[in-house]
């Protein structure tokens, strides 16, 4: 059997060996950026998703357009986990962490009408980031904490939204002045 990151690669879409797959190619890192780039474009889906999921962990600034490009993929799984790793900043650091400019508006869009809720919760995630920097971001999380049709939505949304426990959470704090319930 061959072991190759681009074989790795191709098991992503077979279900009994995507997890070894997996994480060879998560132990291989940078070594298999070039092939998990190349199975974003894979005719399976299962392939692409793994190979977003992998960016997460392994993301650089050159496959972050990539990525992004991901998020209007047509399977769901797959804008799942590019909005997943887009949203995260747990493994990324600043340099490569992607900004408003980048990111934004195809979080917006899928927030606004995305026909999966799994994504659109996602989404708002992703909006929730900008929420203190882009009126935007707070008008989109607000309008979907109002009238998603997903509960769960509405309830992620108001997390990130104004006033939501998120939102309070990451606000900048002005110097000299005492985090909320603390003082």
């Amino acid at each position: 059997m061959r072991t190759d990151n681009e074989a790795l690669v191709a098991c992503l879409g077979d279900p009994q060996r995507a997890v070894a797959a997996y994480q060879e190619l998560l132990r291989r890192g940078a070594d298999a950026l070039d092939a998990i780039r190349a199975g974003l474009a894979d005719e399976r889906a299962a392939v692409r998703e793994g190979c977003c999921r992998l960016l997460d962990h392994l993301v650089d600034t050159d496959s972050m357009g990539r990525l992004i490009t991901m998020a209007d993929d047509p399977d769901a799984e797959v804008r799942i986990a590019a909005f997943h790793a887009l949203a995260c900043d747990r493994c990324k650091d600043d340099a490569c962490a992607p900004g408003a400019g980048l990111v934004l508006a195809p979080a917006l869009r899928h927030l606004a009408d995305d026909p999966d809720p799994r994504v659109r919760a996602r989404a708002a995630e992703l909006v929730g980031k900008f929420v203190h920097t882009d009126a935007r971001a707070a008008e989109a999380l607000a309008a979907a904490r109002a009238g998603d049709p997903s509960a769960a939505v509405r309830k992620k949304a108001g997390w990130y939204a104004p006033g939501g426990p998120i939102h309070r959470r990451t606000a900048p704090r002005t110097p000299g002045r005492p985090v909320a319930g603390t003082g």
